[in-house]
C-alpha cells in the first residue's frame, strides 16, 4: 500500500499522527491528512502541527461544537465526498473519537481498506461513546494496530480470529513521540519558568462523564482542593470545561492555565511530583516519563498501568483520591518495563501498512 488518507481530529490524534508520518516518508508511503475539526481552538489544534511538523491537512472539515450524531454524521458525508475525489489505497484512523468512527465508517463503505491504530483497547464502559467508537471501528477495520498484549487479547475474545482481518501488536505511537520529542521539548518550551513552578502535581480534567456530572465534577473539585492544601495542583484546562466551573459556581483552590501545546505539556509531565486525569492518553505519557498516575475514572483500557503499581483508579471520590496521593508521594517505583514497544511501534505499524 502507498497510497494513504489519514483522518485526524483531536489531540492525541494529532500526537499519534506526528510518528507515523514521519515513518511514512521513510518508507515511501504518500499520505494525505483530513483534520475533522474535532478539536478547533488553536492552542488544542494548530500549535500541535506547528511544534511536532506534523504535515499540513489537505483537507480541514471544520466540523465542532454540534452533537455526536451531527458530528459523525457530517463528517461521514465530508470525509466520504474526499474518498470519491482522491480513491486512496487505504484509510488510516486513530483512537476512538468521532472522527475515528466517521473515517472508518466511510471508507468501508466504499470498499476502502481501514487501518486502526491503537485497535483492541477496551474499558468495558458502555458509557463511554470511545468505547461504542473504538467497537464499531475494530469490527471494520482490516488491519487491527493494537498496542499492547491486553488489546491482542480481547480482540481475540470478541471472535476476531475468526473474521478476514490482520491483528498485530505493534506497540504503543504514543510513547515513540515521546521519546522523539523530549529533547525538542526541554529546548523549545519556557513554562515551568514561566508560571514559576516547582513541586507540584499535574492533572487534566476533560472526559464528558466527569465535566457533565455536576456530582463528579464537584468532586473532582473538592479532591484536588484538598491536594492543593499540601502541594500546588495545576490544571490546563478547556474553556469548556472552565464555563462549567464558572456556572456551577465552583470555586477551585488550585491553579488553572490555558490548554497547552504538546511541547509544554511534556515539560510539565517531566517537572510534576505526580499525575491526575481523566485522560487515556495521559495516563500513559505519565509513565512514559516516570510518574505515577491517579486515575479519575471508573476503570481504565491501560490495565498494565495499574497491575505494575504505576496507575491507581479512584473514580471521583475525593477521599480516595487524597489517600492515592498520599500512597505515591511515597513511593519509588522502576519505570523501565518495556510495556509499550519502547519507540518502535510507528515503525512496526509502517512496514506492516506497507505489506498490504
Amino acid at each position: 500500500m502507498r497510497n494513504i488518507l489519514t483522518v485526524i481530529g483531536a489531540r492525541p490524534q494529532f500526537v499519534k499522527a506526528a510518528t507515523l508520518s514521519r515513518q511514512f516518508t521513510l518508507c515511501g508511503i504518500k499520505e494525505q491528512i483530513i483534520h475533522t475539526g474535532q478539536h478547533f481552538d488553536s492552542n488544542m489544534s494548530d500549535v500541535f502541527f506547528e511544534e511536532m511538523a506534523i504535515p499540513k491537512p489537505a483537507y480541514h472539515l471544520d466540523i465542532n461544537g454540534v452533537t455526536h450524531g451531527a458530528m459523525t454524521g457530517r463528517m461521514l458525508e465530508g470525509i466520504e465526498h474526499i474518498l470519491l475525489k482522491d480513491k486512496p489505497e487505504g484509510v488510516l484512523v486513530y483512537g476512538d473519537t468521532n472522527s475515528t468512527l466517521a473515517g472508518a465508517l466511510a471508507a468501508v463503505k466504499l470498499n476502502i481498506p481501514v487501518i486502526h491504530v491503537e485497535a483492541g483497547l477496551r474499558s468495558f464502559n458502555m458509557a463511554m461513546p470511545e468505547e461504542i467508537n473504538r467497537i464499531l471501528t475494530d469490527r471494520i477495520s482490516n488491519l487491527l494496530l493494537c498496542p499492547t498484549d491486553t488489546a491482542v487479547q480481547n480482540l481475540k475474545r470478541e471472535g476476531f480470529d475468526a473474521y478476514p482481518v490482520q491483528i498485530v501488536k505493534n506497540g504503543d505511537v504514543m510513547q515513540d513521540a515521546a521519546l522523539y520529542y523530549a529533547q525538542k521539548a526541554q529546548e523549545k518550551s519556557r513554562i515551568i519558568s514561566q508560571l514559576g513552578l516547582t513541586d507540584f502535581v499535574l492533572a487534566t480534567i476533560h472526559r464528558q462523564e466527569n465535566t457533565d456530572d455536576s456530582v463528579k465534577l464537584q468532586e473532582i473539585i473538592s479532591g484536588l482542593n484538598k491536594i492543593n492544601k499540601e502541594v500546588q495542583v495545576v490544571v490546563p484546562l478547556h474553556p469548556r470545561t472552565r464555563n462549567i466551573l464558572q456556572q456551577m459556581n465552583l470555586q477551585p483552590a488550585f491553579t488553572i492555565i490555558d490548554p497547552v501545546g504538546y511541547f509544554d505539556m511534556i515539560m510539565l509531565l517531566k517537572h510534576c511530583k505526580l499525575v491526575v486525569t481523566d485522560s487515556g492518553g495521559v495516563q500513559k505519557e505519565a509513565f512514559f516519563f516516570g510518574k505515577h498516575c491517579i486515575t479519575l475514572r471508573e476503570q481504565t483500557e491501560w490495565v498494565e498501568l495499574v497491575q505494575h503499581g504505576y496507575n491507581r483508579i479512584v473514580g471521583t471520590n475525593p477521599n480516595l483520591l487524597l489517600d492515592a496521593f498520599q500512597f505515591f508521594s511515597n513511593r519509588q517505583s522502576v519505570f523501565s518495563v518495556d510495556l509499550y514497544g519502547n519507540g518502535r511501534a510507528a515503525e512496526v505499524a509502517a512496514k506492516e501498512i506497507g505489506k498490504m
